[in-house]
């Protein structure tokens, strides 16, 4: 597969972020694993943010764009209009992603005779702040859902996804979800990322503690698989068995938990260019209108 020019420059911007926090990680966990457990929750709520790759521009340029504030987080966020119809559909973006990140489902979602909202979450894009989490992410979908729906059906990308099966147990009432890519259970994605730096379990283990006590419940209640167990409505889950951010065991999970569940197991799109697969796009539109 031929890597185009954005992602061979995201990868090496990964590739530095990374060598230089595995650098850091190593010595402070040496030194104190409480300090190595902050700076860790520090970076693991901090997007990278990327310049908008030309194929998005498009989607950019002929939205109607406008700052949101999102008050119960004292956040501005910007929000991506198109289309003129009544029927809406929501589309959320993954992490360090953008609001004009599904672009070509954006598109197909227009030529069926919908409009499209979708927004860069906070610290992303154009929105303010410099950290986040995903439960900002449901925050803003709640409150875009007061000003701009009600929503037709949602879309979601990767921690997208995971926002949206919690906007709906939450209480946003859509008839339709997809979700792409998405991310299952939080504790384990915490275990991959201190893994991928090269740091102790333990600090894993940590940073599960400091987010329980925080939010004062168990953070695996906002796991995907769990929150399935309470959506009625259908769900379409799809995922690419060469995924290297979000393995394809994620999709299986999610979907046994699913009451009204339907799988799409795609090979060789990986984690993002599953967002424009032409099959892709066929098989979420077929869903909509069944």
């Amino acid at each position: 597969m031929i890597k185009s020019k954005t992602q061979k420059l995201r990868q090496l911007k990964l590739k530095i972020a990374f060598k230089s926090v595995k650098l850091k990680g190593k010595i402070t966990q040496a030194i104190s694993l409480n300090y190595a457990t902050k700076q860790a929750i520090k970076l693991f709520k901090t997007p990278i943010k990327f310049k908008i790759p030309a194929r998005e521009i498009p989607m950019y340029s002929n939205s109607i764009k406008e700052f949101v504030e999102i008050e119960e987080l004292n956040k501005e966020i910007m929000v991506y209009r198109n289309g003129n119809a009544d029927k809406k559909v929501i589309l959320i973006h993954g992490w360090s992603g953008r609001g004009t990140q599904l672009y070509k489902i954006n598109n197909m979602l227009l030529d069926m005779g919908f409009s499209t909202i979708s927004f860069d979450a906070p610290a992303h894009g154009m929105s303010t702040g410099k950290n986040t989490m995903m439960n900002e992410f449901v925050i803003c979908v709640r409150k875009l859902t007061e000003l701009y729906g009600p929503f037709e059906y949602g879309i979601g990308h990767s921690l997208g996804g995971m926002a949206l099966l919690n906007s709906i147990k939450s209480g946003i009432s859509i008839k339709k979800a997809v979700c792409i890519g998405s991310g299952n259970s939080i504790y384990q994605i915490m275990k991959d990322f201190v893994n991928q730096l090269d740091l102790k379990p333990i600090i894993a283990e940590k940073m599960k503690a400091h987010y329980d006590k925080q939010f004062g419940v168990d953070l695996e209640n906002f796991s995907s698989y769990n929150v399935a167990k309470s959506i009625e409505i259908p769900v379409f889950i799809i995922h690419d068995t060469n995924d290297k951010d979000v393995p394809v065991s994620c999709a299986y999970d999610i979907h046994s938990n699913l009451k009204n569940g339907k799988l799409l197991i795609t090979n060789g799109l990986g984690h993002r260019k599953i967002l424009g697969d032409s099959l892709v796009l066929d098989n979420i539109r077929n869903f909509i209108h069944a």
